[in-house]
């Protein structure tokens, strides 16, 4: 029996083939790969889709997330209130700053960053807060933005999985002062490589954004400040103008698979489905369910030829990068216990019923 993989680009990848095949050709004979034309045209389209004035292209999500960083001058002494419940990115790019990163807990159910933890943290160092729309879905980000607002402190998005998420119909990624994401090729919106981008609707930042991917630079030779080599390329740029067009109809395919989960799996009490929040647009960049038996499930569905994963088996503030700060195990107790029970099933766009079917007879087998 053919296996079920976690995560399948192929249908996606077939869908835009020939597309992809042009734009390649485009830039190929242009003979202009860096800071050109399909970047340009990108740049524009995403600013658009994210309803935001500026789209700044970066190399990958993380150089992304330290651009925004250094645009607000965040620095040594400074600290920025991150999740301990994500990917090791969006704390390192506080600390390639030679800022603390300050580990909030999420909340129990959408998993996304507390705002009452958050509260709790601030102190005279804080200087920003960076909340992720983990999974796909957007946080309590007017919330978010209003201890912001009392507080006098910057809201850096970390929007990389939740691309056209949505809080209170307005998107992610443009609620936030300067944000973040990544076009890794697992995203959402994913590139045939590495790339990133910067969102924000203020002009000085976005000068300075690509002042700082370009060695300080936006003339040849002419340098006003301490910059970095973080360019988006222009293949990758092409690429993701022709599968930003096709993002949304595979959003909503997204949205009918995690549906055929939670009609094939809401009779089994032993599991804990996603939460929506009533006022999130979510997005299922990953499905991830509760279980208190998650490493004997996930040996059992592979053991099926069935590809579940873990994200993240560690929280931030227990990786031994963050030894030096001092937090203990129990210090973060939602975090910690999200990191033993929580598995995410297979999802990607393009992926018929039949196999969410095989899936979800799997794991109820296991419950038998």
């Amino acid at each position: 029996m053919i296996g079920v993989p976690f995560l399948d680009l192929a249908p996606m990848h077939r869908q835009v083939s020939d597309e992809i095949l042009q734009a390649f050709e485009t830039v190929f004979k242009g003979n202009w790969f860096l800071l050109g034309k399909q970047l340009e045209e990108f740049e524009s389209s995403y600013a658009q889709f994210n309803n935001v004035s500026h789209c700044i292209g970066t190399s990958n999500g993380l150089d992304a997330l330290r651009i925004c960083l250094e645009v607000l001058e965040i620095g040594p002494g400074d600290e920025v209130i991150v999740p301990a419940n994500s990917f090791i990115a969006t704390s390192l790019a506080v600390m390639h700053t030679g800022a603390t990163p300050v580990f909030a807990e999420p909340d129990s159910e959408t998993y996304n960053l507390n705002p009452f933890h958050v509260e709790s943290l601030i102190n005279s160092k804080t200087k920003a807060i960076i909340p992720v729309h983990l999974y796909g879905q957007a946080c309590d980000i007017p919330a978010i933005t209003q201890l912001a607002n009392k507080h006098g402190l910057f809201i850096v998005e970390d929007n990389a999985q939740a691309h056209g998420a949505r809080f209170a119909d307005r998107i992610t990624g443009s609620w936030g002062h300067i944000n973040a994401t990544s076009f890794y090729p697992g995203k959402n919106l994913g590139a045939l490589g590495d790339a990133g981008g910067v969102t924000t609707d203020n002009g000085h930042y976005a000068k300075k954004a690509k002042l700082l991917r370009n060695y300080g630079s936006t003339q040849k030779y002419m340098h006003e400040c301490s910059g970095f080599n973080m360019r988006m390329d222009d293949c990758q740029a092409a690429f993701l103008s022709v599968k930003l067009r096709y993002l949304p109809s595979w959003t909503e395919q997204r949205r009918q698979i995690a549906q055929w989960y939670f009609e094939r799996l809401g009779e089994i009490d032993d599991i804990q489905l996603p939460y929506s929040h009533p006022e999130a647009y979510h997005v299922y960049h990953l499905y991830v369910i509760r279980t208190a038996r998650r490493t004997e499930l996930q040996k059992f569905l592979l053991a099926q030829g069935i590809n579940a994963s873990v994200h993240y088996p560690t929280p931030l503030h227990l990786e031994k990068i963050h030894t030096h700060l001092s937090y203990q195990k129990g210090d973060l107790p939602v975090a910690e216990q999200h990191t033993t029970n929580c598995l995410s099933l297979p999802l990607w766009p393009g992926m018929e019923a039949d196999t969410v079917d095989r899936i979800c007879t799997a794991i109820k087998s296991f419950y038998i």
